[in-house]
This record gives C-alpha cells, structure tokens and sequence, in this order.
C-alpha cells in the first residue's frame, strides 16, 4: 500500500459566522499552514484532526490503493487531489498526493 503525503495549504476563518451561529469553543484548530503529514495507507497520521480525516480519509484510501484522475482531470497532477475539511466556521484546505 503507498504513503500519502497531506500537507495542510490553507486554512480560513469567518469570523461573521462564528460570531452569529457557533456556541464558543475553547479550542477548534491545531492545523497550520505548510504543516506535513504522512499517512501509511489508511491510517490517520498521528495528531491529524479527526474530523478532517473523515472527510479526507476516502482519496486518501483512494490515492493509497492505486486510484488517480479523480473526477476526470481536475488535478493538474492525476495522483493528488485539495480537500477542505467540512468545518464552515474554520475550513483547512489539504493538498493529498501519492508518495512514489
């Protein structure tokens, strides 16, 4: 099975919608940009975000067991793919690509 690496590109943050609908949180957010993580296969890389690895983890599996050209050409490299995790307060943009 190959390695992936998942390097955390950007991350945002809408102060106008926590502001409005989010209950405070005392910490949401470990990510920072340029931060580099490998995952072996489908194992969640040590300390990665849960939650953004529930919504990463199936290209990564993919990516892992051999897949590419994810939805027919989106990515200029067919072995990667840029994943955002699913917080709309926070999004962290996420770069996956196959290690050969």
């Amino acid at each position: 099975m190959n390695q992936i690496k998942i390097t955390v590109l950007r991350k945002a943050l809408y102060q106008d919608l926590i502001d409005k609908y989010e209950n405070p949180i005392e910490h949401a957010c470990d990510m920072q940009e340029g931060q580099v993580f490998i995952a072996n296969g489908w194992q969640r890389p040590e300390n990665f975000c849960l939650s953004a690895w529930e919504t990463i983890s199936p290209f990564v599996m993919a990516l892992a067991h051999g897949a590419s050209n994810f939805y027919d050409g989106w990515m200029k490299n067919p072995k990667s793919a840029l994943i955002s995790c699913n917080d709309g307060f926070r999004p962290v943009s996420f770069l996956i690509e196959l290690l050969e």
